[in-house]
């Protein structure tokens, strides 16, 4: 894996390449226009438009910043196959009285577990049928791999 890195499948790169080029873009260009306009409105010190303005921007190059790093370090891999739990793998699984499907992705998002999670860590390189268990903070469980794809 890359050096202080994560791995990603090609589709996980692209939707934060696009996410980047989205927030350099028109977001960045939105922030602008509304530092101009308040600026346009009187006293900086007074002027609440203004600070929200500016820490509108600062939190979005922040995000920039961090997006850049990631994929600067991202490891490109071969999406998963459905033999072996990898990054980008959607696994059903029974555990805990429930079966959930969850999809291993360093991106992150609703229905997702991220590689280095306790889910994740204990999901990775396992095949169908398997039972993980898996060494959460609230307490250790285990669940059994029902599908890969």
């Amino acid at each position: 894996m890359a050096e202080d890195g994560e791995q990603l499948t090609r589709a996980q790169h692209e939707q934060l390449v696009g996410e980047l080029a989205e927030l350099e873009g028109p977001k960045r260009k939105a922030v602008i226009e509304a530092i101009a306009t308040a600026r346009g409105h009187g006293d900086l010190s007074e002027n609440f438009e203004y600070h929200a303005a500016k820490n509108e921007q600062g939190l979005l190059e922040a995000r920039i910043r961090t997006l850049r790093a990631r994929l600067d370090h991202a490891e490109i891999v071969a999406d998963a196959g459905s033999d072996e739990v990898g990054v980008g793998s959607v696994v059903e699984i029974d555990g805990n009285g429930r079966t959930m499907t969850v999809e291993v992705s360093a991106v992150g998002g609703a229905g997702t577990v991220s590689p280095t999670s306790p889910l994740g860590t204990a999901l990775l390189g396992k095949k169908l049928g398997d039972t993980v268990e898996v060494q959460a903070p609230k307490g250790a469980w285990t669940a059994t791999i029902r599908k890969i794809s």
